[in-house]
């Protein structure tokens, strides 16, 4: 009889999640990343399975991410305040307000820039990436926007593996992103898959009970093992929930 894993759940507190600060176009931002990233590294904190990268930033107003080249990404945006503009060099973009999400191939190249669309107040955006399926896929931006009633109190599926359920955006990578407004003394619910593990974000508010853990504001959660993970929240949160694939990383070819 196989032994069933049981779940794991590691918290990550805010304050131990790395943080930066620098001037960029026309302002400034202030980021929590979550993984290395840039000039930060911590072999603790590369990756959680085929989750790479997980930055909270958030930009001035109208402060400008200056248009820079990625390849063999799978991103996701998501708005988390204001209103987000994205731009790339084939003229791909458009604005989204909070609770909006875009996915974006990245593959064999692209240059883009993220944005402020406000002058008057700040924008913060969350973005993450997987490891791709395949290399070198064809370049591709999707977006639509959410309202707070679509995520009130469910787990609502925004960003899928090549789109498997309906109405959502199609990741390239083994993954889900998942975002709720959980009121005060409401549950939710969501099973975590063989060869999967989840990773609960507080993005606002709470707290929030992940499985028997407390989780702050801008307190995260990784959980491993198998069965269900009830959220309930003390106070109105709003939170992000990613499915990853414990087992793959960069792809071959």
């Amino acid at each position: 009889m196989q032994k069933t894993e049981p779940l794991k759940i590691t918290v990550r507190r805010a304050d131990t999640i790395y943080q930066s600060s620098g001037r960029i176009q026309d302002g400034t931002f202030r980021g929590r990343w979550h993984f290395s990233f840039d000039m930060y590294e911590d072999p603790e904190q590369e990756h959680f399975g085929n989750l790479r990268v997980l930055n909270d930033d958030t930009l001035s107003p109208g402060a400008v991410w200056p248009l820079h080249p990625h390849t063999q990404n799978e991103v996701v945006t998501y708005v988390a305040e204001g209103e987000f503009r994205h731009e790339d060099e084939r003229g791909k973009g458009g604005v989204l307000h909070k609770g909006g999400v875009q996915h974006t191939t990245v593959g064999r190249g692209m240059y883009h820039s993220e944005i402020n669309n406000r002058k008057d107040v700040s924008m913060r955006f969350i973005q993450i990436w997987y490891y791709p399926e395949r290399l070198n896929l064809t370049p591709s931006v999707e977006q639509t926007e959410v309202e707070r009633k679509e995520r009130t109190d469910r787990w609502l599926p925004l960003v899928t593996s090549n789109g498997t359920i309906e109405k959502t955006l199609p990741l390239r990578a083994d993954g889900a992103v998942y975002s709720s407004y959980l009121r005060a003394n409401h549950r939710i619910d969501h099973e975590v898959k063989d060869g999967h593990g989840l990773y609960v974000y507080v993005l606002e508010g709470g707290p929030a009970r992940v499985g028997e853990q407390k989780l702050a504001a801008l307190d995260a959660a990784e959980i491993v093992g198998k069965g269900n993970v009830p959220t309930i929240a003390d106070g109105d949160a709003e939170l992000l929930l990613l499915e990853v694939n414990l087992s793959k990383g960069w792809p071959r070819q």
